[in-house]
C-alpha cells in the first residue's frame, strides 16, 4: 500500500497576501509537474456556490498544470472516484462535516487518501483531518450527524491558531478553550497552526514547515493540565503518528 500523502495548512492566506499566493508553490511542490485531476470539495462554504469558490481556486493556484473540478451534490462520488488528488478548502467545519456525511463521502475520502491519493486541505480542510472537531474556531451554524471526522492524523488541529487577549476582553482566550478539550479528551494532543504555517504528511514523515513556530498541546499525567510547548519551524512530528 503507497503511503499516505498529506498536506494541511493553517489557512488559504498568510498575513495580507493574495488567496493561496504562499500556498501555491509548496501545493506545486508537493504535487509535481504532471496534469492532475483534482477534485475540490468546496463544502465549507456556507453560500453553496460551488463553482465561484472552485474559481477562486483556480485563480490561486494559475500556472499549475492542475485540472480543478468542483464537487457538488451531483458528482460528488464519481468526482471522488476519478480523482488524482483530493482538495478541501476552508469555511465553516461543521457545515464541511455535515454535507460530507450528507453525501455518504466520509469513508471513501478516508479510503482514497489511505491508499495513496494525495490531499490537501486548508483551515476546515485541515480540521476534519484529526479524529473529531471539536478543537475548531467555528460557530456549529449546522448540526454533522457526528462530530467524528476523517481520522488520517491521530491528534487534533487548531487552525489559525492565536492566542491573545485584549485588555478589557472577559472571554476565553484560544489557550483556554483548547485546555478545555485537553481536560475533556486527555488523550489527544492538540497542534496549533498559526497562520503561514502547515503540516506535511510524506514518505510516514510528518513534518511542520511555515513562517513562524507552532505549538503543541497534550495532557498532563494527572489530566487536570495542559502541556504546552513550541514546535519549532521544519520541525519533525512524525512521533505524533
Amino acid at each position: 500500500m503507497p503511503p499516505t500523502r498529506i498536506l494541511a495548512f493553517s489557512s488559504s492566506r498568510s498575513g495580507n497576501s493574495a488567496y493561496l499566493q504562499t500556498a501555491a508553490p509548496v501545493i506545486k511542490e508537493f504535487l509535481g509537474d504532471k496534469p492532475l485531476t483534482i477534485a475540490f470539495i468546496p463544502f465549507a462554504s456556507v453560500s453553496n456556490d460551488y463553482e465561484a469558490y472552485a474559481a477562486m481556486v483556480r485563480e490561486g493556484l494559475k500556472g499549475t498544470p492542475y485540472i480543478i473540478e468542483a464537487m457538488s451534490p451531483t458528482n460528488a462520488k464519481g468526482l471522488l472516484q476519478k480523482a488524482d488528488v483530493i482538495m478541501v478548502g476552508g469555511g465553516n467545519t461543521f457545515k464541511l462535516l455535515h454535507d460530507i456525511y450528507e453525501f455518504n463521502l466520509l469513508d471513501s475520502i478516508r479510503d482514497k487518501v489511505s491508499d495513496g491519493t494525495p490531499y490537501i486541505g486548508w483551515s476546515a480542510g485541515s480540521n476534519i483531518l484529526g479524529p473529531g472537531i471539536g478543537t475548531t474556531n467555528d460557530m456549529p451554524v449546522i448540526a454533522p450527524r457526528s462530530f467524528n471526522a476523517l481520522g488520517l492524523f491521530p491528534f487534533q488541529i487548531n487552525p489559525h491558531y492565536y492566542n491573545v487577549k485584549p485588555e478589557g476582553f472577559n472571554g476565553e482566550t484560544r489557550d483556554q478553550r483548547l485546555q478545555e478539550f485537553i481536560t475533556l479528551n486527555p488523550g489527544l494532543s492538540i497542534v496549533g497552526l498559526p497562520e503561514g504555517t502547515g503540516l506535511k504528511l510524506e514518505n510516514n514523515k510528518l513534518n511542520f514547515f511555515g513562517e513562524v513556530a507552532g505549538v503543541l498541546f497534550s495532557g498532563a499525567d494527572d489530566g487536570a493540565a495542559m502541556n504546552k510547548k513550541e514546535i519549532a519551524v521544519d520541525a519533525d512530528l512524525s512521533f505524533l503518528l
